[in-house]
């Protein structure tokens, strides 16, 4: 295969692919499953346009209603019995082409909102066909693949086939899940996998399309990440600071208490968690958290204007048991601040829910990836055994937008075949020893077994000297006693030197520490 400057016809190439020599013969051969189903595509063209939403740089979930809306609302006038997948950016694909002049078209679509319905004007333009003829002649060889645009499945327009592919394959789990990278989500249904912290384990599936050897192949696989549990924000803010029973605290919260449950609630770009009110009936507006008062709901003013047009400071406390007739359970807490801060707009923790569907997109404790990993541990029989029901219930073959392409996915792993590769030799360090008249060096040769190996009665090939070190002891001194501590060093050192990586003399520092704050200083003292 070469590869030339592109458009000059008869021009030098600028290199030439090196073939593949050859297959690997050495192992022995080994029959696998890998998680990849084979999709059958028709040789047919189909239609990309380009679709601009405003306002813009709504997120995708909106972006994929609003089209949603106006598919159904001018089903008549343009689209009929189409059914145009959208990756929910600026990419639309039809299997038949819709009425739009060459200049495009511009439509009004209406979504209802909280209090007031959204207005989004939407344009729509053609682009070009995109042949997956091209496709196949590609996959099959008689066509070079660098006739194929370049693929960047997260480009907001592309020509490429195989984005095509992948966003008719993507539009009705991107509708009915909660997608996440190219992952999918669905709240938890039978299963409950809490991680602390207000956070828990949601489960789903990735979902990727990839070229392979003359044939499309979709690959699914299990995924796990971490989500805000729905629940009332008073038992999220619990969950954070370890509180088992808010009706036995009946002081306002400490100051490091508050810092922490505001951390959580919002992050350091002052995008909080979207909450949701419970005081004003079946109407549950939402809020996005943008900050915590540092006074509690009983002390905490904010500048009401009267039907007079007078203004005065009224706490939060006394609004909502004028306005709504609501005696506040626990106005020792502190309020939620919710959309703009210099609208001092505040809601008691008692009558917000945290909204369902937030990822959790701060770094997990330690605890909480142990539990994460313990949830989500599967063997493979078990992890083929969820792949396989995985595809069996997306049931691609009543999927209206799949049929509407004339796609047909399989619903059997790939079978390919493997080599299980020779253990190679690992070789040991080992004593020196004398031996008459010359050194004598025992050095061990072993092979592993089932990928693992034993370190017992045998050293590193190359041992380093340690000659300086420290010991800094976290346990309360009276737990664990300077005798205790001797003897782990005494241990410590022998083991070491039957290892081959010998400890020498006594450790220059040796203290206990004082809490975790005290980490720093004390490295700092050691450098």
């Amino acid at each position: 295969m070469e590869i030339g400057t592109p458009g000059a016809v008869g021009a030098q190439p600028l290199f030439t692919v090196p073939r593949r020599p050859g297959c690997g013969t050495m192992g022995k051969p080994i029959k696998l499953l890998a998680n990849c189903f084979q999709v059958d595509i028709p040789k047919i063209d189909v239609y990309l346009y380009e679709v601009d939403i405003k306002p813009d740089k709504c997120p995708r979930r909106v972006n994929r209603e609003v089209v949603d809306s106006m598919v159904q609302h001018f089903k008549v006038q343009i689209f009929g019995e189409r059914r145009p997948v959208y990756d929910g950016k600026k990419s639309l694909y039809t299997a038949d082409p819709i009425p739009v002049s060459t200049t495009g078209v511009d439509l009004e679509v209406t979504l209802p909102g909280e209090g007031k319905d959204r207005i989004f004007r939407v344009s729509i333009k053609f682009v070009s066909r995109v042949s997956w003829h091209l496709l196949h002649e590609v996959l099959t060889g008689r066509s070079m693949p660098e006739l194929l645009p370049g693929l960047d499945l997260d480009k907001p327009l592309s020509t490429n086939p195989v984005h095509a592919v992948d966003v008719v394959l993507r539009h009705l789990p991107s509708m009915k899940y909660t997608p996440v990278g190219r992952s999918f989500f669905s709240a938890p249904e039978g299963y409950d996998h809490p991680l602390g912290g207000g956070r828990e384990v949601w489960f789903g599936f990735h979902q990727s399309v990839r070229p392979a050897m003359w044939k499309m192949m979709l690959n699914i696989d299990v995924s796990a990440t971490a989500f805000y549990k729905a629940q009332p924000v008073i038992q999220f803010m619990c969950e954070v600071l370890d509180i088992h029973n808010i009706d036995e605290q009946p002081r306002p919260l400490t100051d490091s208490h508050r810092v922490k449950f505001t951390k959580e609630i919002k992050d350091k770009l002052l995008t909080g968690l979207k909450v949701e009110v419970t005081h004003c009936g079946p109407m549950r507006r939402k809020y996005r958290v943008c900050n915590v008062t540092r006074r509690p709901a009983s002390h905490q003013t904010f500048p009401l204007q009267l039907e007079n047009g007078q203004t005065v400071e009224c706490t939060v406390a006394q609004y909502f048991k004028q306005k709504y007739n609501l005696q506040l359970k626990y106005p020792h807490l502190p309020c939620l601040q919710v959309g703009q801060e210099q609208k001092h707009t505040y809601l008691p923790l008692e009558v917000c829910n945290i909204v369902a569907g937030q990822r959790c997109i701060k770094k997990l404790t330690d605890n909480q990836t142990s539990t994460m990993i313990k949830a989500t541990a599967r063997s493979a029989p078990d992890r083929q055994e969820e792949i396989s029901k995985l595809v069996k219930n997306a049931n691609y073959d009543a999927d209206p937008f799949v049929q509407e392409f004339q796609f047909k996915v399989r619903d059997e792993m790939a079978h390919v075949t493997g080599r299980v590769l020779p253990a190679p030799m690992l070789q040991y360090g080992g004593r020196v020893e004398p031996s008459h008249f010359r050194l004598q060096t025992n050095r061990t040769v072993a092979t592993p077994s089932h990928g693992v190996w034993d370190m017992r009665g045998k050293q590193f090939h190359t041992g380093v000297e340690i000659k300086m070190w420290a010991i800094a002891c976290f346990a309360a001194q009276r737990q664990c006693r300077e005798e205790v501590l001797k003897s782990f060093t005494d241990q410590l050192r022998k083991i070491s030197k039957d290892a081959g990586m010998p400890i020498q003399g006594q450790p220059c520092f040796c203290k206990y520490a004082q809490g975790a704050d005290s980490v720093e200083p004390m490295f700092r003292h050691l450098k």
